[in-house]
């Protein structure tokens, strides 16, 4: 029988890879909403679901006080956190008021089918290296190949920013942005800011 899953993240790209990854897996069947009233009345109309995924900042989530909402809707079935900006505090404090886990944005594919597989079967899961605060210190080939600003730009790629709101958050403008795009591409061998990334994540990158 196959896990139903609600992924629940206002960014088109997030819910399509994560969908993508444990759709491709087999044994899943995943539906998607983006924002919290839509998820809640997907839960409502279809749930309770074996997994529940919410994006931290996602409209209508303000923060976590929606979370004990969301478990009491899914009847107490497994509900989880994905998030490209969230700190370990936040992450913490979902799992002390009973999130099933934590799921950083730039976890690995691989890593994050088997998650989701684990907190779908009631485990909690929160990555070691996250919650300990010391995330790789050292440089991967792939981090080597990028300047700091690439990264940054790849960070925001990644957290399916548009190239506006990445200038905004760098203060510089769209069109040095759209500069390291293109960069990046070339240097990822990625067909666009999407496959970008997907190799990222891929990677391993964070």
């Amino acid at each position: 029988m196959a896990l139903r899953i609600l992924i629940a993240d206002d960014h088109d790209m997030v819910r399509e890879t994560i969908a993508m990854f444990l759709d491709a897996d087999g044994g899943t069947e995943t539906v998607a909403a983006s924002d919290l009233p839509e998820a809640m009345a997907k839960i409502e109309a279809e749930g309770p679901f074996d997994l529940v995924l919410l994006d931290y900042t996602m409209p209508g989530m303000k923060g976590l006080e929606a979370l004990p909402k969301v478990m009491k809707a899914n009847e107490e079935k497994p509900v989880g956190l994905i998030s490209g900006t969230a700190t370990r505090l936040i992450a913490e404090q979902a799992l002390a008021m009973g999130a099933i886990g934590f799921l950083p944005k730039t976890l690995p594919a691989k890593s994050l089918v088997n998650a989701v597989r684990f907190m779908a079967a009631g485990e909690i899961y929160a990555p070691v290296n996250f919650m300990s605060g010391k995330d790789d210190p050292e440089e991967t080939d792939f981090e080597k190949a990028l300047s700091e600003r690439e990264r940054q730009v790849l960070r925001g790629l990644m957290e399916a920013k548009s190239n506006k709101e990445i200038a905004r958050d760098l203060e510089l403008q769209e069109v040095t942005i759209k500069l390291h795009v293109k960069t990046l591409c070339r240097k990822l061998d990625a067909r666009n800011r999407t496959d970008a990334a997907m190799i990222a994540r891929s990677a391993g990158f964070i």
